[in-house]
């Protein structure tokens, strides 16, 4: 993941361009880190979606990511220039052919105190608990969102092992350079064998990790409160972590009211607005207007999240079989405009594939996408035989007027699309079903590789990410 320097709390963020490359919005208000009333330093967000689990093999979305890496840590971590550090290993190698991973782990680092372990003092982490914690990753039973990770790319027998307590070694099929970006991934954090066997399922809201915060309190729906990991092992600039005492998380649903409690100092930062305040917030090309310049502290950092139109590639009995009719569609709406207008030019057209801009191997010089061209459109519904057959789009509210603005210049070339809203957790469910066959989705990068995009159409992944079903034996082969 990508950690953002923007909090001392040090909330790692990016965990998910057809239509938009977004920029992602911090916006925090002038009583950040304001002491309550025990003189404690709260740093205070909202979760409008809600918090489903804190088990890290269960951290599929950017709500779950950004809890559970408060509690958890990995082998490594990514910094905010995208590079690869140490996390609980100190140092690492590869074979010469590049199919071994071994890592040195510190010997400072240990689980949080909990009532399980002997005296209910936090035990040392040790190379089995990697053992342990990834092989629960890919176990069928546990069922985890991120057994995709390690998909085709360790080996089938005996993949992780712990070579001693200091000492822990990844065998890979093939050489794959993005492997040390997947283990910085939540999926990937540690967990303690005892503690995950006693709770079960219920390990989703007791957790016990690493982290620089300890999970206090979750009242699902209404609260969440973690409190500073006092043996938390990391330091900046000699300086012991964390610097807050805890963080709180509300789950207001309504946007409106989330911006309302984040303007009366309730909330330190939110990420992103409700539509309705943006033509007062923001000027044409997404500045803070005048009347909140004193008011907000604004933050705009690349984000490394693409914004797609999904079309079932199997089973799929809309007319979007038809591959000069979904080329039509590609050609027949504006994305400039779409970003100007709906957006406040927050975010960028994507016009070169579906790898977003902010990675290395971002190139629109090389990389040629579509452009709105309603005229070529129009000539492909005539070659694909279009009749005007209805075809549905499913999205969320919260992307309504894009899905809008989609259908309306689609209709200025003949093509037919009918917008339904769903609630997100059902179109999630569909999608991961494969009953929806076109649809509005969205991809956080797991790791900073292009990879990580193009991993959603890869056929021998599973939904996620690949909800599409895309299935091609020459791009499996790339």
């Amino acid at each position: 993941m990508l950690e953002s320097t923007i909090f001392v709390i040090r909330f790692n963020i990016m965990r998910n361009n057809f239509i938009f490359f977004c920029l992602i919005l911090f916006l925090f208000s002038c009583s950040s880190e304001k002491l309550n009333k025990q003189d404690l330093k709260i740093f205070k967000y909202n979760q409008a979606n809600g918090i489903s689990s804190l088990d890290p093999a269960f951290a599929r979305n950017q709500a779950n990511i950004w809890a559970t890496a408060q509690l958890f840590n990995g082998l490594v971590q990514v910094d905010e220039n995208l590079a690869i550090k140490p996390s609980i290993a100190k140092s690492w190698a590869s074979s010469e052919d590049g199919k071994s991973f071994t890592f040195i782990l510190r010997d400072d680092v240990y689980f949080q105190n909990d009532d399980l372990f002997p005296n209910g003092k936090g035990r040392r982490v040790v190379a089995s608990d990697f053992v342990y914690s990834f092989n629960r990753i890919i176990d069928k039973k546990v069922a985890s969102t991120g057994a995709w990770i390690f998909n085709g790319k360790v080996i089938d027998n005996e993949p992780f092992k712990a070579l001693n307590d200091s000492t822990f070694q990844i065998e890979l099929k093939n050489a794959f350079r993005p492997i040390l970006g997947i283990l910085s991934m939540p999926y990937c954090f540690v967990v303690p064998k005892e503690v995950v066997n006693h709770y079960g399922k219920d390990f989703r809201a007791h957790p016990v990790g690493t982290g620089a915060f300890k999970l206090k309190v979750w009242e699902e729906g209404t609260a969440l409160v973690a409190l500073k990991n006092e043996n938390y092992f990391e330091t900046e600039n000699d300086n012991k972590l964390p610097y807050l005492d805890g963080f709180k998380v509300t789950f207001i649903e309504n946007k409106k009211m989330e911006f309302l409690n984040f303007m009366k100092g309730d909330l330190d930062m939110i990420s992103g607005i409700d539509k309705s305040f943006l033509n007062q917030i923001f000027d044409v090309n997404g500045n803070l207007t005048s009347e909140y310049a004193d008011k907000i502290e604004l933050y705009k950092k690349p984000y490394l999240n693409t914004e797609y139109l999904g079309i079932k590639y199997q089973e799929n009995t809309s007319p979007l079989q038809n591959k000069k009719l979904r080329q039509a569609l590609n050609y027949c709406f504006n994305r400039k405009e779409m970003i100007q207008y709906l957006r406040k030019n927050i975010g960028y057209p994507a016009s070169a594939g579906f790898v977003p801009k902010g990675l290395a191997s971002f190139n629109e010089e090389k990389v040629k996408g579509y452009t709105f061209q309603p005229e070529k459109a129009k000539k492909l519904l005539e070659e694909a035989n279009y009749t005007g057959e209805e075809i549905v789009l499913q999205t969320v509210e919260s992307y309504k007027d894009i899905a809008m603005f989609i259908s309306n210049q689609a209709k200025d070339v003949g093509l037919n699309i009918k917008v339904e809203l769903a609630q997100s957790s059902i179109l999630r469910e569909w999608m991961s079903q494969g009953k929806t066959d076109f649809f509005r989705a969205s991809w956080i990068a797991d790791y900073p590789d292009a990879e990580n995009y193009l991993s959603l159409f890869y056929s021998k992944n599973g939904a996620p990410p690949n909800y599409t079903r895309f299935s091609n034996q020459d791009f499996d082969l790339l």
